[in-house]
C-alpha cells in the first residue's frame, strides 16, 4: 500500500478554543497523583516514576505499541490548570482517539463551542448505545485555550479523507504516528461530527496556552441519542 504524503503546514493563531471536560474533573483540577505530592517538583518526580513504570510494563509486553508515549520532560508544571493539560496527554483512552493511540494522549479542542458540544454529545451517545439506555445528565466545563504555532492541516485535503472516517481511527492513528516521529506539533482537521466545524489535536503540552474556564453546560439525554443542551 502506498504511503500517503504528509499534510501541508499551517501557521495557526487561534484564541478561545474549546475543550469540554466533565465538571467533576475541571473543578478538582488535579491529577490522580496530586494528593501524593507536596510540591510541583514532587509531582514532576511522581509523573517521572509513573512513566518509567508504564515503559517497563510495555517492555514486558514485548514493546507492543507505536512508541507514542509521553515523556515527563514534555509535561508542563507551575502554570494555571497544568494538571488538566498534563492529564490530556498522560491518561489516554485505552483504544486511543482519532490522532493518538492508547499510550499518549493529545489536547483535543474545537474552534467553537458548538463543535465541541457536538463532539461530546456524539461520543456519549455511543456509550449509551452500548447499554441501550439514553437516560443521563452530565455537566461539562468548557476549558478555553489559545494557540500560536504551526500545525499540519487536513482541511481541503482529499488525499487524507481516510483520516476523517467517521467509523475508524486506523488511518488517522497511523498518520499521527508518522507525524509525531517527524516532530509534528499537531493536526488541524475538519470536525467529523459537526459539519463546518474545525478541531485541533495538539501533540505538545507546552503549546496549550492560557488555559482557563469558560462557560459550563448541562447535556441531558431523555430516551434519545440527541441531548438537550443548556448553559448553566
Amino acid at each position: 500500500m502506498p504511503v500517503s504524503p504528509i499534510p501541508p503546514l499551517t501557521t495557526l493563531r487561534q484564541f478561545d478554543t474549546c475543550r469540554l471536560l466533565p465538571s467533576r474533573f475541571a473543578d478538582v483540577e488535579d491529577s490522580v497523583l496530586a494528593p501524593l505530592a507536596d510540591s510541583d517538583d514532587q509531582l514532576r518526580d511522581l509523573f517521572d516514576l509513573d512513566n518509567a513504570t508504564n515503559a517497563r510494563l510495555r517492555t514486558q509486553n514485548g514493546g507492543v505499541g507505536s512508541g507514542m508515549g509521553i515523556d515527563v520532560d514534555e509535561l508542563v508544571f507551575g502554570v494555571p490548570n497544568f494538571r488538566i493539560v498534563n492529564a490530556a496527554y498522560t491518561y489516554a483512552h485505552p483504544e486511543g482517539s482519532r490522532f493518538n493511540d492508547g499510550q499518549r494522549g493529545a489536547w483535543y479542542c474545537a474552534f467553537d463551542v458548538e463543535t465541541a458540544l457536538a463532539e461530546v454529545a456524539f461520543h456519549k451517545a455511543v456509550e449509551y448505545a452500548e447499554i441501550d439506555r439514553y437516560d443521563d445528565s452530565v455537566q461539562y466545563q468548557c476549558m478555553l485555550a489559545d494557540f500560536n504555532a504551526t500545525f499540519h492541516d487536513l482541511r481541503a485535503q482529499p488525499r487524507h479523507a481516510s483520516c476523517l472516517d467517521p467509523d475508524s481511527y486506523v488511518a488517522s492513528q497511523a498518520l499521527a504516528e508518522r507525524l509525531l516521529d517527524g516532530g509534528s506539533l499537531g493536526v488541524i482537521y475538519p470536525s467529523v461530527r459537526h459539519p463546518g466545524g474545525t478541531n485541533l489535536a495538539c501533540f505538545r503540552p507546552a503549546l496549550v496556552g492560557n488555559v482557563r474556564k469558560g462557560a459550563a453546560y448541562r447535556l441531558t439525554w431523555r430516551g434519545s441519542p440527541e441531548p438537550t443542551i443548556e448553559m448553566i
